[in-house]
């Protein structure tokens, strides 16, 4: 398949090098270098999602190519205009085209529109899901809770480590046991610690313990684990 690929940051080189490797022809474009298409079957619009609908419109009309974004809080309406359409944004982090190539392959995408990037997906042996416009927004916030809270998350940990003097290398190892048995046996059964034995004295002294800048992520958080612990009670069988 041929595919030209606008937009040259961290998702443009990801996909660039991922679907050459899964044996596409590719072209790697800035978004405004419109006067090198070539003769494409796909143009993935790899651009940041408020720039997303004024590339598109740039674009020369054509029902030669299909014209598809990768923004996850995007419908298809965003490319209206062009006589075929699509969607397909990968639940994956892509922090380099290295690290972003290799995780697109096996990857899930959510899809929508023109058949044709169901083939794309295919062509690097990953999975389709799909998802209502009316969902699609939650869809994408639930993506950013599961990644860049996380990783906002971990961005605390770090401070609270270096607070007692130690370093976020120290804590790694449990946030992936605890993250490995969330998978193995989902969020509720992988809670762990004061919050599901409604310890109060317990977390009354962290927050006692913890730098005042902390308290309201570290109160939020117990809050949602408080509520995790509920709702497992709530399930379990008298």
């Amino acid at each position: 398949m041929n595919i030209s690929i606008l937009g040259t940051g961290r998702a443009g080189t990801s996909f660039e090098r991922a679907l050459r490797g899964a044996g596409h022809e590719v072209r790697l474009l800035r978004h405004d270098d419109l006067d090198h298409l070539g003769s494409p079957d796909l143009v993935l619009l790899c651009v940041p999602d408020g720039a997303v609908t004024a590339v598109a419109d740039a674009l020369p009309v054509s029902e030669r190519y299909v014209v598809a974004h990768v923004a996850g809080s995007l419908n298809l309406g965003v490319l209206a205009g062009h006589e075929r359409v699509a969607s397909m944004h990968p639940l994956a982090a892509l922090p380099s085209a290295d690290i972003g190539a290799t995780r697109l392959v096996g990857a899930t995408y959510c899809v929508a529109g023109d058949e044709l990037v169901r083939d794309v997906v295919s062509s690097l042996e990953g999975r389709a899901i799909t998802i209502g416009d009316d969902r699609r927004t939650l869809y994408h916030a639930t993506a950013a809770v599961a990644a860049n809270h996380l990783v906002a998350l971990m961005g605390q940990v770090e401070r609270l480590a270096e607070a007692a003097g130690l370093a976020l290398e120290d804590f790694l190892g449990l946030a992936v046991q605890a993250l490995d048995d969330v998978r193995r046996v989902g969020p509720g059964e992988a809670l762990t610690g004061p919050a599901s034995r409604g310890d109060m004295a317990t977390i009354d002294a962290h927050l006692a313990a913890i730098p005042d800048a902390e308290r309201s992520t570290y109160v939020a958080m117990a809050n949602a684990a408080f509520e995790l612990s509920e709702h497992r009670r709530s399930q379990t069988p008298a």
